[in-house]
């Protein structure tokens, strides 16, 4: 697993031998989603709103970086 971004309440990671879309996780105490990083569309699970809105303008910015930590991680 490499975790990409951190802040106070949870993170943004993206975890090697995983199956499925290319995609990140965002977690927290309580909460957890997987986020397709092409669409950036939540695939499974639920996060607070706040957190989803913070995550997802974080990862929209960075989907090459996302994409290139997936290939890398799940090759």
């Amino acid at each position: 697993m490499v975790t990409l971004h951190r802040r106070p309440n949870w993170k943004i990671s993206v975890y090697a031998g995983d199956h499925g879309v290319p995609h990140f996780h965002i977690e927290g105490p309580g909460f957890r989603c997987s986020v397709a990083i092409a669409t950036l569309e939540v695939i499974v699970g639920a996060v607070p709103r706040r957190v989803l809105v913070e995550a997802l303008g974080w990862a929209a910015e960075r989907q090459d970086e996302l994409q290139v930590t997936w290939r890398e991680l799940n090759p």
